[in-house]
């Protein structure tokens, strides 16, 4: 009788640290939980930004380090160092939803939607230059060996990376960057970006204000007309303004 009581209050204690150690495990388990989902809270959520350069190139980034005089990229592959000076602006990823693009009632409109878009800049003003440079012919050529939809000239075209002037999207997205470069150079100021685009920066720089020739001041106020007469009052020239 006393072996099966003494049998009993082992197998009772036996139970009693099993349980014990089950209620142990528990905790640490709920411990380990609650940690990991403070953690969660705490921790920044993830996420990937577009770094734009002055070049008009959109890079996909996690994160960026000013440095002074150059900036770290961060990316998903690696690093890259920049001239502080050829960022122009870091857009959040969710700021490029799909969107329904404004089609002009004009040749090559989704190209020149798609460049528009992509750029920051009215599409209002790519269409009215193109309508005064080369009357919307692809093949335009002029006697200063302009060519084109929006008249590059060699060098321009050159340097955003155009390999056939003649192409309707090549060309258009190059003048559409370079229209931009000009809104920013001079603080979205239409007429002095139209004078610079037609006469050249360097012309500009020196007159600091239209250059005093007919031919480019007549070309600033045809552009002009056919911008105002095709945009709206609300509408910007440059999405970063």
């Amino acid at each position: 009788m006393r072996a099966l009581r003494a049998v009993a209050i082992a197998q009772a204690l036996a139970r009693r640290r099993l349980g014990a150690r089950r209620n142990l495990r528990t905790a640490a388990k709920r411990a380990a939980i609650a940690t990991i989902a403070l953690f969660a809270v705490l921790a920044p959520a993830a996420r990937a930004d577009y770094a734009v350069l002055q070049s008009g190139q959109r890079i996909h980034i996690t994160s960026y380090e000013n440095l002074g005089e150059t900036i770290r990229l961060t990316m998903p592959g690696g690093t890259l160092e920049i001239p502080a000076d050829s960022l122009l602006q870091i857009d959040p990823e969710d700021t490029f939803p799909p969107v329904k693009l404004k089609l002009l009632d004009v040749p090559f409109a989704n190209f020149i939607a798609d460049s528009a878009h992509a750029h920051g800049v009215a599409p209002e003003l790519v269409a009215s230059v193109i309508a005064v440079e080369s009357n919307f012919n692809p093949n335009a050529v002029s006697v200063k060996s302009a060519r084109g939809l929006m008249q590059l000239m060699p060098e321009t075209a050159a340097r955003f990376g155009v390999t056939n002037v003649f192409d309707p999207r090549q060309n258009i997205d190059a003048g559409t960057r370079y229209l931009k470069e000009l809104l920013l150079r001079y603080n979205g100021n239409l007429a002095m970006t139209l004078a610079a685009y037609n006469a050249g920066p360097e012309r500009v720089g020196q007159f600091r204000t239209v250059p005093a020739y007919r031919e480019t001041r007549d070309y600033v106020r045809r552009v002009t007309d056919k911008f105002n007469k095709t945009v709206k009052s609300s509408s910007p020239l440059l999405a970063l303004q």
